[in-house]
C-alpha cells in the first residue's frame, strides 16, 4: 500500500477514534499522530485528504471556537443512540456476561474513544440475571436461518425443575419444530413454533436451547396453527399475548378506574376503543389472547379492573378471585 493510501485510512481512522465536539485536533497535532504512526505527511497534503475524506461522506468540520482546529461532527450513531442499544443489551438476561461485554465493546466503538470511555464508565452490566448459554449467537444464527428459508430444527430444551430430594435441577427434552418467528417479551427472548404433535402454536425460551440444528425437513405452513395466512406478524401476534402464555383470541370489553387508563393504552396502543367513560371509571373494548398470562395481568388489578364479556371469562376470572380469597381465609 503506497504512502498516499495508508495516510487516507490512517486519517479517517484518526477522526473516527479521536474526536468528536469537545475533542479537537489543531493541523498540527494531527500530523503529529500521522508521524507516530511512521506516516510522512505535508500540511498542503493533509487539507487535500481532509477534503477528500469530506467528499466522502466524513462531516468533518473545521472551527475556530473555543479552539482551532478539526473533528468529526457526526456518525452514523450519536451517543444517545449508542447508549440506548448498550442498555437494551444491559438489560437483556438471555445474552451472558461474555457477550454483553463484548456486544458494549463494539458498539461503543462507534462513537470517539473519548465518548465512548465516558459511555462506559455509565454503564453497570447486573451479572446476578445473565443466563450462561453461550450458544446463544449461535442460536439465534440458526434459528433466523431457519425461518427465511422455512426448514424445521431441532434440539435440546432445558426446563428447571425440582428433584426428588427438593434440589434445583435441569429436565432436558428434545424437540423439533417449525418456526415462524422470534421475540423479545418480558426479558426473555422466544422462539414461536409449532410442535406436529399439536395443532397449536408453541413458545421455547431461546436461552434454553441447546445443539440447535436446521434440518432439511420443510416447515409446517402457520397457516396451519394459527389465523396467520400470508404472513406471520410477529408484532400483531405479540400484542395479544400476555407474558407469552398461549390460549384464545377473544373480544373482550374492560371497565377499569380511570387512574389505570395511561396503563391501558401503552399495554394496546391504537387496539383499543372506548364505548364509555365517567368521572370514576372508563370501558374498554379490546382484543387478546386470554390465557392463563392475561388472567393473571388482569388480577393484579384486583377491584380497580372489571371483565365486563365475554361472560365465560368473567366467570373464569371470578372463579380465580374466589379460590384466592378462600386460600386467604380463615380456617
Amino acid at each position: 500500500m503506497n504512502n498516499g493510501k495508508r495516510r487516507l485510512i490512517a486519517l479517517a481512522e484518526f477522526f473516527k477514534k479521536e474526536t468528536d465536539e469537545e475533542h479537537i485536533y489543531s493541523a498540527a497535532q494531527i500530523i503529529e499522530n500521522l508521524v507516530s504512526q511512521g506516516i510522512d505527511v505535508e500540511r498542503k497534503a493533509l487539507y487535500s485528504d481532509i477534503e477528500a475524506l469530506r467528499l466522502s461522506g466524513y462531516d468533518i468540520v473545521c472551527t475556530r471556537s473555543p479552539k482551532s482546529g478539526f473533528f468529526l461532527a457526526s456518525r452514523d450513531f450519536e451517543e444517545a443512540e449508542v447508549r440506548l442499544m448498550i442498555d437494551a443489551v444491559q438489560a437483556a438476561k438471555f445474552i451472558t456476561v461474555k457477550k454483553t461485554d463484548a456486544l458494549v465493546n463494539k458498539m461503543g466503538s462507534l462513537l470517539s474513544e473519548p465518548q465512548a470511555k465516558k459511555l462506559k464508565s455509565q454503564v453497570y452490566i447486573d451479572k446476578g440475571h445473565k443466563r450462561k448459554n453461550e450458544e446463544i449467537y449461535y442460536t439465534v444464527d440458526v434459528l433466523h436461518n431457519a425461518i427465511a428459508k422455512r426448514l424445521k430444527v431441532s434440539f435440546t430444551y432445558s426446563n428447571l425443575s425440582v428433584s426428588d430430594d427438593l434440589k434445583p435441577c435441569l429436565v432436558e427434552r428434545e424437540f423439533t419444530v417449525s418456526p415462524y418467528a422470534m421475540i423479545w417479551s418480558n426479558d426473555h427472548y422466544y422462539l414461536v413454533c409449532n410442535n406436529a404433535n399439536y395443532d397449536n402454536l408453541m413458545h421455547a425460551r431461546i436461552d434454553r436451547m441447546k445443539s440447535v440444528r436446521c434440518t432439511d425437513e420443510p416447515w409446517r405452513h402457520f397457516s396451519e396453527v394459527s389465523d396467520y395466512k400470508e404472513k406471520f406478524d410477529s408484532a400483531d401476534y405479540a400484542g395479544k399475548l400476555f407474558n407469552m402464555f398461549s390460549g384464545t383470541e377473544q373480544a373482550v370489553t374492560l371497565r377499569c378506574a380511570n387512574r389505570f387508563l395511561e396503563e391501558i393504552l401503552d399495554r394496546f396502543g391504537e387496539n383499543v376503543r372506548f364505548s364509555a367513560r365517567n368521572s370514576d371509571n372508563f370501558t374498554a373494548e379490546i382484543v387478546a389472547v386470554t390465557g392463563e398470562g392475561f388472567i393473571s395481568w388482569l388480577l393484579q388489578y384486583g377491584n380497580s379492573v372489571e371483565v365486563l364479556r365475554p361472560a365465560s371469562l368473567r366467570a373464569v376470572v371470578a372463579q380465580r378471585a374466589a379460590d384466592i380469597a378462600a386460600l386467604y381465609s380463615d380456617k
